[in-house]
């Protein structure tokens, strides 16, 4: 399996999955207790690795919402929990789904061994919300910390599209509109936002996407090829139990 086959076949597994437990009804529960309803922790939880900063360093990291939506999120949760405590939940939460979903799935022990090793090699300059995210401490369990693998490995790509997408010449506001129409108004835009998506636009996501599986080809690479074809797999094994 080359690195392309590998990112081909991982990347959007990881996408699909990573977020699984973000509006589960434990991690609901959970924000509840904080004093968050479900998107506050959302905001809270991812951005919360970030530290106590201003919501204008929270929109730069998230990309694609609307700043004023992530403003108020962040704004109003502060008021009830520090952001490091939120992020600190928030990722135990992952984990907690992991053990809920996961712990069926076979060879997940080999599985977190070889995430490691794909976590080991990413580079996490000018990816603040992946290096917070990562930083985060780890679950001791096999399928705690594999939900967790999903989670941080997912930012990573994540981040990793937002330079890509100022890279080609787009603001993540277009590459929503251009990307995820359906979803302008969970991401707090209105069609009163809309930019002008047209086909240079699309050539330029196109461009962008590219771009990201090269920027994240090193950390992917450094899995050995012995060991891809088992990753693949124990990844889809992980997606089905989670979306189950």
């Amino acid at each position: 399996m080359t690195d392309e086959e590998l990112i081909a076949a991982a990347c959007p597994i990881i996408r699909d999955t990573g977020w699984a437990f973000y509006f589960a009804p434990a991690t609901v529960a959970r924000g509840a207790e904080l004093g968050l309803d479900p998107v506050q922790f959302y905001a809270m939880g991812r951005g919360g690795v970030l530290g106590d900063v201003e919501p204008a360093v929270v929109s730069s990291s998230f990309g694609y919402f609307n700043p004023a939506m992530v403003a108020g999120l962040w704004n109003a949760g502060k008021q009830k929990v520090a952001p490091r405590v939120a992020a600190a939940a928030f990722m135990e939460c992952s984990a907690e789904h992991g053990r809920a979903k996961l712990a069926g799935v076979p060879a997940l022990g080999a599985f977190v061994a070889a995430g490691e090793k794909v976590l080991a090699a990413c580079d996490g300059d000018a990816f603040a919300l992946f290096a917070g995210t990562a930083a985060e401490p780890a679950a001791a369990d096999a399928p705690g910390r594999a939900m967790q693998l999903l989670t941080i490995l997912r930012e990573y790509r994540g981040s990793a599209h937002l330079v890509a997408i100022r890279a080609v010449g787009l603001d993540t506001r277009t590459a929503h509109f251009a990307k995820r129409p359906d979803d302008i108004a969970m991401f707090g835009w209105s069609a009163d936002d809309a930019p002008t998506v047209d086909d240079g636009v699309h050539a330029k996501m196109a461009d962008a996407e590219a771009l990201t599986d090269r920027l994240v080809t090193p950390a992917y690479a450094a899995l050995p090829p012995a060991e891809r074809a088992a990753f693949v797999a124990t990844l889809q094994a992980c997606q089905a139990a989670l979306t189950s």
